[in-house]
C-alpha cells in the first residue's frame, strides 16, 4: 500500500488541440496566484474592518472571499486539465501574483479603495490569459476567465458603489 502513496504528481501531455499549453497554463499560474493573494487580503480586511459600516462590509468581503476560493480552485483544476500541475508553493504564488500586501492596516474606505483596486487589476491581467487562450484554441479557459472577468468587474463595482 504504501508503494501507491509514493505516486508523486507530474505534468501529463494532454491532446485535445490545444495550441500553447505552456503560456496558458503560466497564465493561470498567474490567475491563481492573484485569486490567493486577493481572497487573502479580502479576508484579513473582512476580519478587520471597524466603523459605521461594519457590517456590510464584512459580508460583502465574506461573500467576496469565498467567490475567491471557489474559483481558486476552478483556475488550478483547469491548469491539471490541460496536463500542468498547479501551483503548490505559497512564496511562488506571492512572488507570482500583482496583488500586494498593505503597508499597514488601513482604514475601511481604504480597505473597499485597495480592494477595488485589486480587482480592476487582476481582470486587467486576465484578459491578456484569455486572448492567449482564445488564440491557442482553448475556449474552456477562455470561457472561465471570461466569468472571472465578469466577476472581478462586478466585485470592483460593489466595493465602489459602497466608498462613495
Amino acid at each position: 500500500m504504501t508503494d501507491v502513496l509514493d505516486t508523486v504528481p507530474q505534468a501529463d501531455r494532454i491532446d485535445t488541440g490545444v495550441v500553447n499549453v505552456l503560456a496558458i497554463s503560466e497564465g493561470l499560474s498567474q490567475a491563481v496566484a492573484d485569486t490567493y493573494r486577493l481572497l487573502f487580503k479580502s479576508h484579513a480586511y473582512h476580519w478587520n474592518v471597524e466603523g459605521p459600516l461594519f457590517h456590510p462590509i464584512h459580508l460583502l468581503t465574506e461573500e467576496q472571499y469565498n467567490d475567491l476560493f471557489r474559483a481558486a480552485d476552478d483556475l488550478a483544476e483547469r491548469m491539471r486539465a490541460l496536463g500542468r500541475l498547479a501551483p503548490f508553493q505559497l512564496d511562488a504564488m506571492a512572488k507570482g501574483s500583482i496583488i500586494s500586501d498593505p503597508a499597514k492596516l488601513p482604514s475601511a474606505h481604504e480597505m473597499i479603495e485597495d480592494l477595488a483596486s485589486d480587482h480592476e487589476a487582476v481582470a486587467k491581467r486576465m484578459r491578456k490569459v484569455i486572448a492567449a487562450a482564445e488564440k491557442g484554441n482553448d475556449p474552456v479557459t477562455a470561457d472561465l476567465l471570461t466569468g472571472r472577468c465578469a466577476a472581478h468587474e462586478k466585485a470592483a463595482w460593489m466595493l465602489r458603489a459602497t466608498a462613495k
